[in-house]
């Protein structure tokens, strides 16, 4: 019997680190990629392999740039064969006055938010549909949904994200491969590292449930969506402790 094996983009801290770890202690093989930190990559994959005995396969590349996807695709093949789940977390964020933000800054957030989530998924579905099973999990935000003042290339970003996801997964249910979004509320990641201590408290009073999100949480979320039947597809699933 194979294992299973989830490729995870911007898996070097944070969610996609936490979501790498509780794969890893489900027996799952991974495909793990960064754009900058390969230091903690490395020590990610040393982790898990020794920990949990699985096969771990690393690439540092952007996943904005289409032929770095293809690379890192076709390393994937050849070591695993195949995808079961991709999980599309690598993103950044600006903030900022929309008349401060420049043509650059929009092409940056476009490319490594959206296009990215466009590469990887274009890349992984050949394999997915020959199997006619898979999962893609994009993980996204809240302002995806709703917007928010002086992130609104950010926003524009996983507004992108919440429309591709909902409209490729009717494209692939067919083919018995589903496709949802987590927007994510605050998580306590690098992401929310800016905010002063003062910021970070009046965030959390904000939110009924009183602090910030965790990424073991998400990582969980994207367990149990990615166990759940192909019919749970083109799904937006808050997960922000009440706050929007």
């Amino acid at each position: 019997m194979r294992a299973n094996c989830i490729w995870i983009t911007g898996a070097s801290r944070g969610i996609g680190a936490a979501t790498a770890r509780l794969f890893a202690s489900q027996g799952w093989n991974l495909a793990l990629t960064c754009i900058h930190s390969q230091d903690k990559l490395m020590a990610l994959k040393k982790e898990l392999e020794d920990t949990w005995h699985i096969t771990c396969q690393t690439f540092v590349g952007d996943m904005g740039s289409y032929e770095q996807v293809s690379q890192c695709m076709e390393d994937i093949l050849k070591t695993f064969g195949h995808v079961d789940m991709l999980v599309n977390n690598a993103g950044i964020s600006r903030i900022g006055l929309f008349t401060d933000l420049t043509p650059a800054d929009w092409q940056l957030l476009l490319q490594t938010n959206l296009t990215s989530v466009f590469n990887c998924c274009h890349q992984v579905l050949p394999s997915m549909l020959r199997e006619k099973s898979g999962r893609i999990i994009n993980i996204s935000s809240v302002w995806g949904c709703v917007g928010a003042s002086c992130e609104v290339a950010y926003s524009a970003t996983k507004g992108g994200i919440h429309a591709l996801t909902q409209a490729l997964a009717k494209e692939l249910a067919p083919s018995g491969i589903a496709v949802n979004a987590i927007a994510c509320g605050a998580i306590d990641t690098d992401m929310n590292a800016c905010l002063s201590q003062t910021d970070k408290q009046a965030l959390e009073e904000e939110i009924p449930a009183g602090r910030l999100g965790r990424p073991q949480e998400v990582a969980e979320l994207i367990w149990r969506i990615g166990q759940s039947p192909a019919y749970l597809t083109g799904q937006i699933i808050r997960l922000d402790g009440g706050w929007i």
